[in-house]
C-alpha cells in the first residue's frame, strides 16, 4: 500500500498506454516511477497533434450560425491522465 505524500490517501495505480501511474483520489497528484515520464514524452513526440485541419472550418460556419459544436477529440496527454 503507498500512501499519498500529500494527504496521506491510499494511492491507486492505474495503467494507460504502457504506463503506470500512481494517482491520489482525493488531491488529484499524480507520482510516476523512473522511467515513466520518459515514456509519455516518446509517446506524445509520436502522437500527432490535434491542430484544426481545413475539414473543421466548415464546422466553426456551422456553429456560428447555430449549429452544435463539434466535439474536439481529446489529446495523448488528456486520454492519459483523465482518471
Amino acid at each position: 500500500m503507498l500512501l499519498c505524500p500529500a494527504c496521506m490517501v491510499e494511492m491507486q495505480i492505474t495503467e494507460r498506454e504502457g504506463v503506470e501511474i500512481d494517482h491520489c483520489p482525493q488531491c488529484r497528484g499524480v507520482w510516476l516511477e523512473r522511467g515513466e515520464l520518459d515514456k509519455i514524452l516518446e509517446r506524445a513526440r509520436r502522437v500527432p497533434s490535434s491542430r484544426h485541419d481545413d475539414d473543421d472550418d466548415d464546422d466553426d460556419e456551422r456553429y456560428r450560425h447555430g449549429g452544435v459544436r463539434p466535439r474536439r477529440r481529446k489529446s495523448f496527454l488528456e486520454n492519459l491522465f483523465d482518471f
